[in-house]
């Protein structure tokens, strides 16, 4: 591949994932896909005039930033940002580029605003845990940032860093850094976010910028959607899980599942962490760990045919007396 061919083909692959085009009917996406690239006449643009006409336009907007949680179609995207943009830490105002970082390349999630404060002023749980609320950071400037709020220390972090906040989208006014003016941050924050995504969207394309134009589908939800992993404890918790099951010679589960309507493909939940197809593939029943969910999450889960589970302790007492158990009877 040529760098210009490698870098439209990244673009396909993260407009993909954006706008969930494996999420429903895999194998008869991945069909059209591949008769797109190597069928006659086929190559890059057919691949990628097959994914805008089954999406309609390619450009980011705003409200595309609005989902919540670290399962969010978006958060990988925030992700990408700041590994490849010109992201600074707050604390130590080092570049977040996974190429200069280091020893420190591992990266937080950080709650700009924190989230005892936006609960203590009653705002709900995806307010709370939206992406526009989320930044990475470095683990000590993570801890040294504690539960203040962004009035107190964003101007520490812009007189020791000029330029930081802003290098991480942050809006300038300082009247949106106040906690009563929360849901107006989210909103500058989410409009710069989009304007940076289709910026570097558009540098893939080196010119391109047919690909990017068209009518952008309207942002709508009929489902609120629930579930998804809202803290680094409980993802460092589900990672732990995984890391027993392979050290019990079992397959580490799917984190932030997307479970989607089977017809439309539209995503309806995340759940923490899952086995779609059995720990025993095939053998045993799809399960799923769901770490602090509302009774309505684990109810969609049991009617998708899972088998819940709320705590580490309760899946892991289950792989010992129905899974371990009997591997070990059948090999005696």
């Amino acid at each position: 591949l040529t760098d210009k061919d490698r870098d439209k083909l990244l673009f396909w692959f993260v407009q993909s994932g954006m706008w969930g085009r494996f999420s429903g009917s895999t194998e008869s996406y991945l069909d059209k896909d591949l008769a797109a690239l190597e069928g006659e006449g086929g190559g890059l643009d057919r691949l990628l005039e097959e994914l805008r006409l089954w999406h309609g336009g390619l450009r980011v907007e705003p409200a595309h930033f609005t989902g919540w949680s670290l399962g969010a179609r978006f958060y990988p995207v925030l992700y990408m940002l700041t590994r490849m943009g010109e992201a600074k830490d707050w604390g130590s105002g080092i570049p977040l580029k996974a190429n200069l970082l280091g020893r420190m390349s591992k990266l937080e999630v950080h709650h700009i605003f924190p989230k005892a404060q936006l609960y203590k002023r009653n705002y709900k749980r995806p307010e709370v845990n939206a992406l526009g609320n989320f930044c990475f950071l470095t683990k000590d400037t993570n801890l040294e940032i504690r539960d203040r709020l962004p009035e107190a220390y964003f101007p520490e972090v812009e007189a020791a860093h000029p330029g930081a906040l802003a290098s991480q989208w942050i809006p300038m006014d300082e009247r949106l850094w106040k906690a009563e003016n929360y849901r107006d941050f989210l909103n500058e924050r989410k409009a710069l976010l989009a304007e940076e995504t289709n910026r570097r969207l558009q540098e893939l394309l080196h010119g391109e910028s047919t690909w990017l134009e068209g009518a952008v589908r309207p942002v709508e939800r009929t489902v609120e959607l629930v579930g998804g992993i809202t803290s680094e404890e409980e993802e460092q918790e589900l990672e732990e899980v995984n890391q027993w099951m392979e050290e019990h010679g079992l397959p580490a589960g799917e984190l932030s599942y997307e479970h989607t309507d089977a017809t439309t493909g539209e995503p309806l939940a995340i759940f923490d962490l899952v086995w779609p197809h059995g720990i025993q593939e095939e053998l045993s029943q799809p399960c799923a760990l769901l770490l602090n969910e509302e009774a309505s999450t684990i109810a969609l889960a049991s009617k998708a045919g899972y088998r819940c589970f709320t705590s580490s302790k309760e899946l892991k007492r289950y792989v010992n007396e129905e899974i371990l158990a009997g591997l070990d009877t059948a090999g005696a």
